[in-house]
C-alpha cells in the first residue's frame, strides 16, 4: 500500500526529461526582447526627425568659448547664454526654482525656460537674431503668447544642459569654423548663434550654427 503513495519517477519529470526532447519555449520570448530594443534605438531619432520637420525655429545666443578647448576630436562643445545658471536666476522664477528646498538636496532636476522671439526680423540669408530667455519654471507652461516658446532644459551635478551642447563637424571644415569663432568672438561675440528647433513637447534639435554671417549646418 505504501507503495500505492509513492508517484511513479516518470511522473515527477519535466515532461522535456520525460521524453528526452530539449524544451521549447516560446517565440515571443525571444522577440519581444528585441523589439523592445528596437524601439528604444529607434525612438530617439524618431523624435529628433518629429522635431525637425514641425519644430518652431528658434535662435539662442552662444557664450564665450575657448575655441581651442572645445575643437577636440570630431565635435564642438557650445555654451549658451542660457547655460549659465546666475542668468537664469535673474530671470523671473529662477531665483525661486535654483533656490528651492525641492531641488536643493536633487544634482538632478528638469525644468523650462521660456524664450520669446525678437521684435525685429533679420533680412533674408542674413544672420538670425537670438530669441530672449524672459523667464524659468519648474513646469511645462501651457499659457504662453503665440512669440514665445518653452525650451527643456536640466540641472546636472550645478551643470545646465539642453543637449544641444554637441556639434559634430565635417573634417574638411574643422581649421576653418575654428579660426572664424576666434575672430569673430574678439570682433563680434554676439553674431555666434546656434539655430535649433524646439517641439511642442519643448525638445529640441540643433540646425546649423552662424558664425558671423557663415552658416554651417549640422
Amino acid at each position: 500500500m505504501t507503495q500505492d503513495l509513492i508517484p511513479n519517477a516518470a511522473e515527477t519529470q519535466p515532461e522535456s526529461q520525460a521524453t528526452g526532447k530539449p524544451r521549447r519555449f516560446p517565440q515571443w520570448r525571444f522577440w519581444l526582447p528585441l523589439l523592445l530594443q528596437s524601439f528604444l534605438i529607434l525612438a530617439v531619432p524618431a523624435r529628433d526627425a518629429h522635431t525637425v520637420i514641425t519644430g518652431t525655429p528658434v535662435v539662442l545666443q552662444t557664450a564665450p568659448v575657448d575655441p581651442y578647448d572645445i575643437l577636440r576630436g570630431y565635435y564642438q562643445t557650445l555654451s549658451y547664454d542660457i547655460s549659465q545658471r546666475q542668468r537664469l536666476q535673474e530671470l523671473p522664477g529662477g531665483n525661486e526654482l535654483f533656490n528651492s528646498p525641492l531641488f536643493g538636496d536633487r544634482n538632478t532636476f528638469d525644468f523650462y525656460v521660456i524664450l520669446e522671439e525678437p521684435s525685429e526680423a533679420a533680412a533674408p540669408g542674413e544672420r538670425p537674431l537670438p530669441w530672449l530667455p524672459v523667464a524659468v519654471s519648474a513646469e511645462r507652461p501651457d499659457d504662453l503668447a503665440s512669440n514665445q516658446i518653452a525650451l527643456r532644459g536640466q540641472h546636472r551635478n550645478w551643470q545646465i544642459l539642453y543637449g544641444l551642447e554637441r556639434y559634430y563637424m565635417p573634417e574638411d571644415q574643422r581649421n576653418d569654423i575654428n579660426n572664424k569663432i576666434m575672430q569673430i568672438q574678439v570682433e563680434e561675440p554676439e553674431s555666434f548663434v546656434v539655430q535649433i528647433k524646439v517641439s511642442d513637447r519643448a525638445h529640441a534639435v540643433p540646425i546649423s550654427l552662424w558664425v558671423g554671417e557663415q552658416n554651417y549646418e549640422f
